[in-house]
């Protein structure tokens, strides 16, 4: 069975996307064509990257990054809900991303942005990031905004139609995913 990993991309206090990912979890568990898990970063305690060697070798020296490593490597694809800090993603995303590189490539990848403009900076950057790592990342993606997703910034009430557009990104992800699979073998 395809499994998908959601992966919960902020470690903030109060954050946000801890309603929003299980939310997205939710949603997706109630299909049958893949299994679905939730990736909460806090549960990693990743540090600033601290490995010697350049991730795309593959030559992990600390414990922490080899349970990253194995849990990434575990799914076909991936959810990212991300924050928008700045123009751009979570830092602890970012460094999570970057302790890795062949557990995320020929992987799908799509995305659900939340911030005051609906994430889209983070997720475009997330994009270019994802190409580099060879991750074929899906079109459909979720826009979650501050001021119509949130009661005063800080509860999470997505509106009706954003459930269908959860529905359609994990369609595309399952897919690609699927597609990938000789890739991955290989």
């Amino acid at each position: 069975m395809t499994r998908i990993g959601i992966i919960l991309g902020s470690t903030r206090p109060g954050r946000n996307g801890e309603a929003v990912a299980r939310w997205v979890h939710e949603i997706a568990s109630k299909r049958d064509d893949a299994e679905y898990e939730l990736v909460d970063l806090l549960d990693y305690k990743l540090p600033h990257l601290d490995e010697l060697a350049p991730p795309i070798m593959g030559q992990y020296s600390q414990p922490h990054t080899f349970e990253w490593a194995r849990k990434i490597d575990s799914f076909d694809g991936f959810v990212i809900v991300t924050p928008e800090y700045n123009h751009s993603t979570s830092g602890a995303l970012k460094n999570a991303i970057d302790f890795l590189y062949k557990e995320w490539t020929n992987k799908a990848v799509g995305f659900v942005g939340y911030g005051q403009v609906g994430g889209a900076r983070a997720v475009e950057h997330l994009r270019l990031v994802a190409g580099q790592l060879k991750l074929a990342d899906v079109s459909e993606q979720v826009i979650l905004t501050l001021h119509d997703d949130f009661q005063n910034y800080s509860v999470f009430t997505p509106r009706e139609h954003q459930s269908a557009t959860v529905t359609a990104m994990l369609d595309e992800v399952v897919a690609w995913s699927r597609a990938l699979a000789p890739l991955r073998a290989a």
